[in-house]
């Protein structure tokens, strides 16, 4: 519903548009390769990939952990008393437990760096963008998703890219 909401808007905008002859004064780009080609954006990317592969790495390695001590734990079932093995099993899911805590404070963390990082390029991008639409007049930029059919020659996304790109080399990500 809400996706033939926004096709209906975005025709009934760029027809506006066509028939007032201002489509020249129109240009769409797209965000999401902004975001991911740009310098600081490929570099942000590859830096929150990297933190990523390595907490996957640090909690499966947990995990391994975890299950090894399971499996000596039920193999000393017969040998140790049904007291000492429900401690055992408690403290085991426990730590289970405080893993699982671990990973997804961790993943949180990074889902936040990763916000951060998009807020801070779109800080950076909003006023190029601006600069970019008074220069050639432009009077709308419309995100490439919304757009159904258009001109490539309306297409500014390489344009701001290397404008952005001459502008911030690098995002501060922690």
């Amino acid at each position: 519903m809400i996706n033939k909401k926004k096709l209906l808007l975005t025709t009934v905008l760029l027809l506006a548009f066509l028939t007032n002859n201002s489509y020249a004064n129109t240009a769409f780009i797209d965000f999401k390769k902004v975001l991911n080609t740009s310098t600081a954006g490929a570099e942000a990317q590859k830096i929150l990939q990297k933190k990523i592969e390595s907490q996957a790495n640090k909690f499966n390695k947990e995990e391994k952990e975890i299950r090894k001590a399971e499996t000596q734990i039920i193999s000393q079932k017969k040998l140790i008393s049904g007291e000492e093995y429900k401690k055992k099993v408690q403290a085991l899911r426990a730590r289970a437990a405080k893993m699982q805590k671990n990973r997804q404070t961790e993943l949180s963390k990074i889902a936040k760096t990763r916000n951060d990082a998009k807020v801070q390029l779109l800080k950076k991008l909003n006023p190029i963008i601006s600069s970019y639409m008074k220069e050639k007049k432009i009077r709308i930029v419309l995100d490439k998703k919304a757009v159904l059919l258009g001109d490539v020659n309306l297409d500014i996304t390489s344009t701001i890219i290397k404008l952005l790109n001459k502008d911030l080399k690098s995002l501060n990500i922690k």
